[in-house]
């Protein structure tokens, strides 16, 4: 069994979306789901919060025991714990990920957004 790891809203409405689009972009079975509300504005706005390092715990778990071979952070459309503009949800994924690589420098970190129509996309420009 393979895993890969996504760092994930808790919103019912993105998790299918990411699972599928994880498994056959990492060519994984499985994805260890990590979710918070809002993921990519806490890891953004406070890295070092217990909140951050909580999520932190949890990817380092799935490294270690699940051997992940990638990690995914992912924010998107309509989110009620971050309920900023695209631009705004955008820079704090592109922080997050920065955050997320510099702590897992061994592992592939990808950017997600899902969009208004729930649609992954990956995000390769930076």
């Amino acid at each position: 069994m393979s895993f890969c790891t996504a760092v994930n809203c808790m919103d019912g409405r993105v998790q299918r979306p990411v699972i599928d689009y994880l498994c056959a972009f990492f060519k994984t079975d499985h994805v260890d789901m990590i979710t918070e509300p809002a993921p990519v504005r806490v890891l953004a706005s406070d890295p070092e919060s217990e909140q951050s390092a909580s999520i932190y715990r949890r990817i380092d778990l799935s490294i270690e025991v699940h051997h992940s071979s990638g990690i995914a952070v992912v924010a998107h459309h309509d989110c009620a714990r971050n309920p900023t503009s695209k631009e705004r949800q955008l820079q704090d994924l592109r922080e997050s990920v920065v955050a997320v690589r510099s702590r897992f420098p061994d592992v592939p970190v990808v950017a997600l957004w899902i969009d208004d129509e729930w649609s992954v996309q990956g995000i390769t420009d930076w």
